[in-house]
């Protein structure tokens, strides 16, 4: 993984609201944006910002369903992330 991709991939997680939908959409494996709009209490606008955020990190996948998209995780880049932290015990 790049110094830059790090460095992208940080400052996506320095944002609380950010960080909080990356743990909910890991833990349901999968969410629309309307989901993730009730759950943090955001207007769509927002959440969608958010969302654009984490993708151009690299950190979330979408895909297109019929007229929605879905958000997952993008375990291949997570991994690496949490592998480059690790070696900075």
């Amino acid at each position: 993984m790049k110094a830059k991709d790090i460095e992208r991939i940080s400052k996506a997680l320095g944002d609380p609201t950010r960080l909080r939908i990356l743990q909910e959409v890991k833990q349901r494996e999968w969410m629309q944006c309307a989901d993730i709009c009730g759950l943090v209490d955001l207007a769509q606008p927002s959440v969608s910002h958010h969302l654009k955020q984490l993708g151009d990190a690299g950190l979330l996948i979408s895909e297109k369903e019929g007229r929605n998209i879905k958000y997952s995780i993008d375990s291949e880049i997570l991994d690496g992330y949490i592998t480059f932290l690790s070696t900075l015990k």
